[in-house]
């Protein structure tokens, strides 16, 4: 009789130990839940917009942003191999192809600013004032003058392929054509020290302003509109062993965040104290072809 109550105490304990790891296991994998990983641009981060906005959602939502600053071709990217959970970028004609291919939902218009050719006061290529990027293109590239890419496939970068082919150029890299593979705000560093022009998203530009002696020489063409998106990565397009990690709820939250009243009034007065204006305009709601307008 002693023996069977002290193999049934064993057993019990054996029980009880195992319930034990079981929920020490589902805390942790809870504990984990809270992380949702943002890729998104580095203009949102050089611009000091995301130390803004994230404080804001953690305190409201107990969600903790975990943030990979990248181009916008490497946060895309992310997207599509499940390696995030949420993306905030500014290429749309290549975000639409995640819609499409179904990897993202809940695609939703944030903000925009606009694109800027910055670069030194003296304007070797006499391009202040120019109409259009692509005319100023042209005369930077006729006056063998620096132009300093980003060369990264960001969002930035994208947008100046574009206007390079709407100039008719396809630049190589060389002595009046340098690629630094890195974020706008090293980009601006290298134009700065180097004296060369450059294209920059105007929040990046006024957020590192005070290091610089650069100006604004091209600006106000529609063409050069900024757009922003946020969209959470589609946990249902990969293995379970992929999706099981995604933090899906959390990166709603953020999506939703992003288009609410809080965040939107937010975005639009960031920037107004320091520049006298905001470095970006809140969209939630609009259609694109409402912008610029």
């Amino acid at each position: 009789m002693f023996k069977k109550t002290r193999y049934l105490s064993l057993a019990i304990l054996f029980v009880f130990m195992l319930c034990l790891v079981g929920c020490g296991q589902n805390a942790e994998q809870a504990v984990k839940k809270t992380d949702v990983i943002l890729a998104t641009t580095t203009s949102t981060q050089d611009s000091g917009l995301l130390d803004e906005l994230i404080p804001v959602f953690e305190e409201k939502t107990g969600y903790k942003i975990k943030t990979i600053a990248v181009g916008t071709g490497a946060a895309l990217a992310m997207g599509e191999k499940g390696e995030a959970d949420v993306l905030l970028t500014h290429a749309p004609a290549d975000e639409q192809k995640l819609v499409e291919a179904g990897l993202v939902t809940n695609y939703q218009l944030v903000m925009h600013n606009d694109f800027v050719i910055v670069g030194p006061a003296d304007d070797p290529a006499g391009i202040k004032g120019t109409a259009t990027a692509a005319e100023a293109l042209k005369k930077i590239k006729e006056s063998n003058s620096l132009f300093v890419s980003r060369g990264d496939d960001s969002g930035t970068h994208k947008m100046e392929k574009k206007l390079w082919e709407a100039a008719g150029i396809t630049p190589e890299v060389g002595a009046t054509y340098q690629e630094t593979g890195q974020g706008m705000g090293q980009t601006l560093i290298v134009a700065e020290q180097n004296k060369g022009y450059t294209l920059t998203d105007r929040g990046t530009y006024l957020a590192q302003k005070k290091n610089l002696t650069l100006e604004i020489m091209v600006e106000g063409e529609k063409s050069l509109l900024n757009i922003y998106h946020v969209m959470q990565v589609n946990p249902e397009k990969f293995s379970e062993d992929i999706a099981g990690k995604m933090n899906t709820e959390g990166a709603k939250a953020f999506v939703d965040f992003l288009v609410s009243a809080e965040a939107q009034e937010i975005i639009g007065n960031f920037g107004v104290d320091t520049y006298g204006e905001p470095l970006f305009y809140p969209d939630a709601g609009k259609s694109e072809d409402e912008l610029g307008k």
